[in-house]
């Protein structure tokens, strides 16, 4: 007679929860990384292009391109702000999705543990009958070696 325990679908339908969380957290992970890496980039350029322009002042530079690359640090920066948001939103959706994923793997947790201890009650069990059908067989032995 081997061990069922009668939780067991409740349980499947627990893990397939906890592992479709999983996958949208992964999911929420990988958009944050995404947006924040992009962010991280425009952050870089907008550097650069702040640098070079402050070192062209110094040399030199004609009013048109002055106006050209101060209306292109502009646009950068609405971008900037744009990511900003996006990060944000993205950051908080992750960190939601994060605790979601904690709520689905204690409640698989808990019936894991439920089924460890059925588990150890059933071998228990299985090991106090087998000592008596032990005993009975040794006494039954005993009965007939006396007789």
């Amino acid at each position: 007679m081997s061990f069922k325990y009668k939780f067991e679908k409740i349980m499947h339908v627990k893990e397939r929860e906890k592992d479709e969380a999983l996958d949208i957290y992964n999911q929420a992970t990988r958009r944050f990384e995404e947006a924040a890496t992009k962010l991280y980039e425009l952050l870089k350029k907008k550097e650069n292009l702040d640098q070079m322009q402050s070192e062209r002042l110094v040399s030199g530079l004609q009013v048109v391109e002055m106006r050209y690359q101060q209306q292109f640090i502009s646009n950068l920066e609405k971008t900037i702000d744009h990511y900003q948001k996006r990060v944000m939103n993205a950051r908080t959706q992750m960190y939601y999705y994060q605790e979601k994923l904690a709520e689905k793997m204690t409640e698989f947790k808990k019936y894991e543990v439920m089924k460890n201890k059925k588990k150890m009650q059933y071998l228990s069990e299985m090991k106090r009958l087998e000592n008596i059908e032990m005993d009975d067989i040794s006494i039954q032995q005993f009965i007939h070696k006396e007789l």
